[in-house]
């Protein structure tokens, strides 16, 4: 059975997980505004990300029989100075969600729950994809720097992404 701290944890990691994806709709936004199509896509996906893990979350909640609470989500930046700046905050933003998720598992483990630090290790692997992706795409843009063509060739790549449902979502009734 789960303990009121660790629902407590997770319900605050959920609301986490929505203001992630309400970060990466505004960023998804912005680029569309900008004419950056497929950036703009690359955003979105990840919008559609992280409104899964906080579903995944709310379902693992449930099954534990605890109660879900949802709080308001807090107001996210509208703008970026460059595509450079929009990824290095990416980084910064995917580094703290990975600081979030091994909290959560330290204390999932201070509760002896194994059950949710079971649950964990799939966010926790998540998040090295996660940032080996964002720290990539800074690598590009330092290189590509100021090219029109690298840029045009970028957001072309960018907008190629797929979506596939998390696993622990795909195997949901």
């Amino acid at each position: 059975m789960i303990t009121k701290e660790v629902a407590a944890a997770l319900n605050k990691q959920i609301n986490n997980e929505f203001w992630s994806a309400y970060l990466y709709l505004s960023m998804s936004m912005y680029f569309a505004h900008k004419s950056y199509d497929g950036i703009a896509h690359w955003f979105h996906v990840q919008y559609k990300e992280e409104l899964d893990h906080a579903e995944i979350l709310m379902n693992y909640l449930i099954e534990q029989d605890a109660k879900v609470e949802l709080a308001p989500v807090g107001a996210v930046d509208t703008e970026w100075e460059t595509l450079k700046t929009a990824f290095e905050s990416t980084l910064a933003h995917e580094q703290r969600v990975s600081a979030q998720f091994n909290h959560l598992y330290a204390i999932a483990s201070e509760h002896h729950d194994y059950a949710t630090m079971t649950m964990l290790q799939w966010f926790i692997s998540e998040q090295v994809e996660e940032e080996a992706t964002a720290r990539n795409y800074i690598d590009n843009l330092t290189k590509i720097g100021d090219n029109g063509y690298g840029l045009y060739m970028f957001d072309k790549e960018l907008g190629s992404r797929s979506y596939t449902t998390p696993a622990p979502l795909a195997t949901k009734g």
